[in-house]
């Protein structure tokens, strides 16, 4: 009969710990750039965002998932949507949501000083007739 390999045990921790010293030793930017008010278009899936959505969670799901998208690109928690952009999405009912939906976000400076956000995004929607090779655009303020 083999013996229990009681000494194999400590070794995967000793495997473990090594990278997790090595990621730890990175050195952060010290310095964080601070958020300029800027605007961009974006073409949002949502069709990949609602894949196995029961039907009627969708339209509300799809409004969560632009606000997702918006915080991860725009970098702000604040995320407004217009109403114009609401009501494309609902456009079709709760259940048929376009495939994709063109959304320009701007990060603007919040005007109200009991804020806990110093920027939020706005979130319009931009009529297109096709996603045919469109790309993420700098749009200028005017």
């Amino acid at each position: 009969l083999k013996a229990p390999l009681a000494p194999a045990r400590a070794q995967p921790e000793a495997v473990l710990s090594a990278p997790c010293l090595a990621m730890a030793k990175t050195v952060k930017k010290a310095a964080r750039k601070t958020q300029e008010p800027v605007t961009r278009d974006y073409t949002v899936h949502l069709h990949k965002y609602l894949h196995k959505t029961q039907f009627k969670k969708r339209a509300p799901r799809a409004i969560r998932a632009i606000r997702r998208f918006a915080a991860k690109v725009m970098m702000t928690q604040d995320i407004r949507i217009d109403t114009k952009l609401n009501k494309f999405v609902w456009s079709n009912g709760i259940r048929n949501i376009p495939r994709r939906v063109r959304v320009r976000m701007s990060r603007k400076r919040n005007e109200d000083e009991e804020a806990k956000e110093k920027m939020f995004t706005l979130c319009q929607h931009v009529p297109v007739e096709s996603f045919k090779g469109l790309q993420t655009e700098n749009v200028r303020d005017e």
